[in-house]
């Protein structure tokens, strides 16, 4: 199997881990020393957060699996190109402390090491399907 095969089957295994919510399963495709990032526009503000090592984000990750719940997930775009990827992508965001659902819209830029994700940006904002 192709490098780029053996990428887009660990990419997708995160993106379906992330909807069943499955904290080891998302956590399990990174390294332990991976660089994670979260850069976005909230309801309230701007987002913003960078962590170095499994240790450091993982915390974060159970928030948000605690805090919401993901669905109706979309890929538009998975593009790969050695061992970087980008994935545009849409998903309903359930808020459990608030009970609110916003459509969201993603763009991840990825680096694969060894079969792992080692770097990790997420930029995203509330998606407005009437635009």
């Amino acid at each position: 199997m192709s490098d780029r095969l053996k990428i887009e089957r660990l990419l997708r295994e995160l993106y379906d881990s992330r909807v069943r919510g499955d904290l080891d399963a998302v956590c399990g495709a990174f390294a332990h020393d991976a660089a994670f990032q979260i850069a976005g526009a909230g309801q309230v503000g701007p987002i913003l957060n960078r962590s170095i090592g499994i240790d450091q984000f993982r915390p974060l990750l159970a928030v948000m699996v605690k805090s919401f719940k993901l669905s109706d997930l979309i890929i538009l775009s998975l593009m790969i190109d050695g061992l970087r990827a980008a994935v545009h992508w849409r998903v309903r965001v359930y808020s459990k402390l608030t009970g609110a659902t916003v459509p969201t819209e993603l763009v991840d830029l990825i680096e694969i090491r060894n079969a792992k994700v080692v770097s990790y940006t997420e930029f995203f904002v509330p998606y407005s399907p009437s635009v």
